[in-house]
């Protein structure tokens, strides 16, 4: 603790020291009485060492309270202006790390809630096949849209995890939109058979962008089509002028809810219906999209169906 403290006032008693050498070269130098030198050079000696025990007890004081301190009001003591700006740091920097550690605890509530919600969406599919199972029910194609559900269900949380920690995980490349579009459709292909709805594909879009997460923005937008489209009804996705337009005529969205479909963890009447949506999908959809510089519009009517428009940032 000493050796800090004389390296914080080396400059102090360099100067003094410097000084104390001064003067006794003028006293030499002038032939005066040295004696006179001395009785007050021990006077100024005296002197500073009271002022630097002082200056010690201070300086042990502030190391201290810098090193120990809890909680902001401690450092009020600290009262310099030197000290104070060093309080104002300090400050700010708690601060943002309060903000940094309540956001990270915002998230692993958020995380933990999703994963609530997509195990509860599994429990569903599970219990489908374990009643075919008890029933004996050998319909290949009820077994095949339960597991299509299970998988969607999964990739979806995986893509979620995958999405909140890393945002810049992006391959850019050029790809057909069709070719995305059409084997989005294969894949969902039983539960169309299983509801009688059919797909009409027109058009196509040589795109840059990431296939991957393209592929996931697709999926969620189509699925949703199918999943509120009415029985025996017909989706038409159109891809031309450098966009995507997916109509349906399903059931179609409450005009209080098309201003929040966005919105992280919003369901809206639809949702609390089907008791099918975690509110994150569109939510995701959106993020992404932005990062692929494209942009959603969401056009709907009760009873009429639903437009979803996917064009360019900036055209």
């Amino acid at each position: 603790m000493i050796l800090a403290f004389l390296k914080e006032y080396r400059s102090f008693y360099l100067q003094y020291g410097l000084l104390i050498a001064t003067y006794w070269v003028i006293f030499y130098l002038h032939h005066l009485p040295m004696a006179y030198f001395t009785i007050a050079n021990l006077i100024a000696l005296t002197i500073l060492g009271l002022n630097s025990l002082w200056k010690y007890y201070k300086f042990k004081e502030k190391i201290f309270i810098l090193q120990e301190f809890i909680y902001v009001n401690e450092l009020d003591e600290l009262s310099s202006p030197t000290e104070q700006a060093y309080r104002s740091l300090i400050i700010k920097l708690k601060e943002a790390e309060a903000d940094q550690l309540l956001n990270q605890l915002n998230k692993q509530k958020n995380v933990e809630s999703v994963i609530k919600m997509w195990s509860h969406q599994m429990k569903l599919p599970l219990s489908a096949l374990s009643l075919m199972v008890q029933t004996q029910n050998t319909n290949l194609k009820d077994y095949q849209q339960q597991i299509y559900r299970l998988e969607n269900y999964l990739n979806n949380l995986l893509s979620y995890l995958k999405f909140s920690q890393h945002k810049d995980d992006f391959r850019f490349q050029i790809v057909s939109v069709r070719d995305i579009i059409v084997s989005v459709v294969k894949k969902s292909s039983q539960i169309c058979i299983a509801k009688g709805i059919s797909i009409a594909i027109d058009g196509d879009w040589l795109l840059k962008t990431d296939k991957k997460w393209l592929d996931f923005v697709l999926t969620q937008l189509i699925d949703n089509a199918i999943k509120y489209s009415n029985k025996g009804g017909q989706i038409n996705i159109q891809i031309k002028n450098k966009s995507i337009l997916i109509s349906d005529k399903g059931i179609g969205i409450l005009p209080e809810d098309l201003p929040r479909l966005f919105e992280e963890g919003f369901t809206g009447f639809n949702g609390h219906e089907h008791q099918k949506a975690t509110g994150l999908g569109l939510y995701m959809t959106r993020q992404i999209l932005e990062q692929l510089q494209l942009t959603i519009q969401i056009k709907s009517e009760v009873g009429e169906g639903t437009d979803v428009i996917i064009s360019p940032s900036f055209k």
